[in-house]
């Protein structure tokens, strides 16, 4: 299966290239999962795989091999895929220039258009 239309940016890149450095799998791939969901429209978890499933899409980033499955490949088609590391927070961030201002109106609401993939993850893939 074909890739997405997906641009992974320069330090997203360099955030995926770390961790499977660091994981059981360095010569595997970045798994991405996103679903409908959450303020900025998308919910997203990552995991650390040797190969691809079963119709997950192989998008290739300079050689590194990001794993999208096919509804995650669907919602993220025309999407930037970018790496911010904050003092509130440090993850992924999906910039989609087709979504519309988030309508949320809780204070700490994220920017319209970004959703984030919490560095969480990488505790709970270091204790497996």
């Amino acid at each position: 299966m074909g890739a997405a239309n997906v641009v992974v940016t320069p330090a997203a890149e360099k955030f995926m290239r770390r961790l499977l450095r660091l994981s059981e799998h360095p010569a595997g791939g970045f798994r991405l999962t996103v679903t409908p969901g959450g303020c900025s429209g998308l919910s997203s978890s990552f995991s650390l795989d040797a190969e691809p499933q079963d119709g997950d899409a192989v998008l290739d980033v300079n050689g590194l091999r990001v794993f999208l499955p096919a509804a995650s490949a669907a919602l993220l088609d025309g999407v930037t895929v970018d790496f911010a590391d904050t003092p509130t927070s440090s993850g992924l961030r999906f910039h989609d220039p087709r979504q519309a201002a988030c309508g949320c109106s809780s204070a700490g609401a994220a920017p319209p258009a970004q959703a984030s993939v919490s560095l969480d993850s990488l505790r709970r893939i270091s204790r497996a």
